[in-house]
C-alpha cells in the first residue's frame, strides 16, 4: 500500500538552543520518516519530512510541543509532494 506523504514544516518560538534539530532527529529515526531538520537566520526551524503518512503526523504533532526546554509559539504545515529523495534523516548546520 502506497501512503508516502511529504511535509515542510517551519516551526517559531523558542526553538534554537533548546536541542530541537537533535530532539527532531532522533523522533524520526523512531518513527522512520526520512528528510532533514535546520535552523534558520530568523530563529524558526525547519523541518522537511517524508515517510508513510501516520509516522509524518506524528512527528508533526511532536513538533508541536518539541523537547523539553522548546516553547514552541507557532507551526506551518505544508503539504508537498512525495519524491522520495531521502535515504536517511539528517541534521543540517548551514544557516
Amino acid at each position: 500500500m502506497e501512503n508516502k506523504v511529504r511535509a515542510h514544516i517551519f516551526v517559531s518560538g523558542r526553538v534554537q538552543g533548546v536541542r530541537f534539530r537533535e530532539s527532531t532527529y532522533q523522533k524520526a529515526q523512531k518513527l522512520g520518516v526520512f528528510g532533514w531538520v535546520k535552523n534558520l537566520p530568523d530563529g524558526r526551524v525547519e523541518i522537511v519530512s517524508e515517510g508513510d503518512k501516520e509516522d509524518v503526523q506524528k512527528l508533526i504533532k511532536w513538533a508541536k510541543g518539541g523537547p523539553i526546554f522548546a516553547k514552541v509559539n507557532n507551526i506551518e504545515v505544508l503539504q508537498e509532494e512525495c519524491k522520495e529523495e531521502f535515504g536517511n534523516f539528517e541534521i543540517r548546520y548551514e544557516i
